[in-house]
């Protein structure tokens, strides 16, 4: 029996999924900070209403859609170490950077502190001074954040595709894309805390600072398999286990895939079944990450620094991250047990977790009996999302070849950008036009806000079966993509 058969295989491919956990885990912190902060403390100070904060939240994800425009061909370009390393940085450096926002409006504006902008009265002219101002601030660091976080996910997906064989890949996406509710989960036990402790500033800074401990990890683990002197020759093969090679240990180096020019993408059906999927969903885990501290406050009074306020968003999360990890797994039984190819397996698993988002029509009404209700079912509805984000971003790899795999997650990244542009920024409007039109606005027996979070809510809940439906409309059966010389 040879050498390479008998010695233990490796396992470092998981210390690189962790450390894709952890930098999604960041880069979801640092993408909460504002939502956890806005109502309570921010709004307070810049004299803030839900259209200025939808404004923020509506262009940061038009910043976010147009970034991954080229996020993901810099991170095909750059490799992946070192598109990483600069994406988290950047990202980092602006979520830092929304600390001096206060400082600088004060100055601006001309006034000696915080205390005194809080002071003027509201509707005034100052006011909407103070008000206008600070939001172009924010903006302009929501996009060098924006620019930083849309290199997150090419980057992610194609370390994955790089250290994991095609059957593992969902599995893997979905525990690092876990990082995402981990994120979301640890923000609100932390960021409202850090907020009324030492100031809403020192929450950004202290968040921000964590993806610079994160680039030393980075920079220690991460090489190519077949670079990386973590990884032994049993674990390579297993790693490149789909490659069409008849002996692995005498394999010669291969001829680096050709990668598919951007515009030849979009001739095919494949590429846009992967869009419309991030354009129907993408939206309504950004609608719940950014908006569910606004709505306890809003219909429940509940703060985000209370102890009710935290426990909500905190059962809400535990949920989203203690379902969705599975997510993953179930196409790997329906690959492996059932014998489906790995296409096939994902669209019956999407098919199943489309479902999960349907329990958000009874958040509003059953959340007439308590608070709970609510966190509860949007807790499983972002499981749902999150189970099938992590099947969606692996048929990119299932259907295209490696070098070409960056650019395809970040055309559709930034396609789902512009789906969460549009839910947010129209939210933000609505919600305050619905509040001023009071008893005028009825939607299902609600009122005023509450009726225009049930409209919302509404489309959250079936907008993943008609994704599903028309993914499966362009692509109904497995069919890769390969590239010409």
């Amino acid at each position: 029996m040879s050498a390479v058969q008998t010695t233990k295989m490796s396992n470092f491919r998981w210390v690189i999924c962790v450390l894709l956990f952890l930098a999604t885990t960041v880069n979801y912190m640092d993408r909460q900070v504002l939502s956890l902060t806005w109502k309570d403390f921010i709004a307070v100070d810049f004299h803030w209403t839900d259209a200025h904060y939808g404004y923020i939240t509506g262009l940061f994800s038009a910043f976010y859609a147009i970034a991954n425009l080229f996020a993901g061909k810099f991170i095909d370009w750059m490799g992946t170490k070192k598109g990483y390393l600069i994406a988290i940085f950047v990202w980092s450096t602006g979520a830092v950077l929304h600390a001096g926002c206060g400082w600088a409006t004060m100055n601006i504006e001309g006034y000696e502190n915080i205390e005194a902008l809080r002071l003027v009265q509201a509707g005034s002219d100052a006011a909407v001074a103070i008000a206008t101002i600070s939001v172009w601030l924010f903006l302009s660091c929501r996009l060098i954040l924006a620019v930083g976080e849309a290199g997150n996910f090419p980057a992610a997906i194609k370390a994955t595709a790089e250290y994991f064989p095609a059957k593992d890949r969902a599995f893997a996406t979905s525990i690092f894309n876990s990082g995402a509710s981990v994120g979301a989960l640890a923000a609100p036990a932390t960021i409202p805390l850090l907020a009324r402790a030492w100031g809403w500033e020192m929450a950004f800074i202290v968040i921000g600072v964590l993806g610079y401990v994160w680039m030393g990890l980075w920079m220690w683990a991460y090489d190519k398999p077949r670079k990386n002197k973590h990884v032994n020759q049993a674990e390579l093969n297993y790693i490149e286990q789909d490659n069409d090679l008849a002996t692995v240990q005498n394999r010669e180096e291969q001829k680096e895939e050709a990668a598919i020019p951007f515009f030849k993408c979009l001739t095919y059906k494949q590429t846009w079944s992967f869009i419309v999927g991030k354009f129907m969903t993408d939206g309504v885990w950004w609608f719940f990450l950014f908006w569910a501290p606004a709505y306890f406050s809003d219909q429940y009074g509940y703060t985000s620094d209370s102890a009710m306020g935290i426990a909500l968003i905190f059962t809400l999360y535990a949920i989203v991250t203690i379902l969705s990890i599975g997510g993953g797994y179930l196409p790997k039984i329906f690959v492996e047990k059932l014998g489906m190819n790995p296409y096939l397996g994902r669209m019956r698993a999407m098919l199943i977790f489309a479902c999960f988002p349907v329990l958000g029509l009874l958040a509003q009404p059953l959340g007439a009996y308590s608070a709970w209700w609510p966190a509860i079912l949007i807790g499983l509805l972002g499981a749902g999302h999150q189970a099938w984000s992590a099947n969606l971003f692996s048929t990119v790899g299932d259907m295209f070849p490696k070098s070409t795999i960056g650019t395809l997650v970040g055309l559709g990244t930034a396609v789902g950008g512009l789906g969460s542009m549009a839910i947010n920024f129209g939210s933000g409007v609505f919600f305050t036009w619905a509040e001023g039109q009071g008893t005028a606005f009825q939607v299902m027996g609600f009122e005023g806000k509450p009726a225009a979070y049930m409209v919302v809510f509404s489309f959250c809940a079936v907008a993943y079966l008609i994704g599903w439906c028309i993914m499966k409309a362009l692509v109904p059966k497995y069919k890769p993509v390969v590239a010409e010389d």
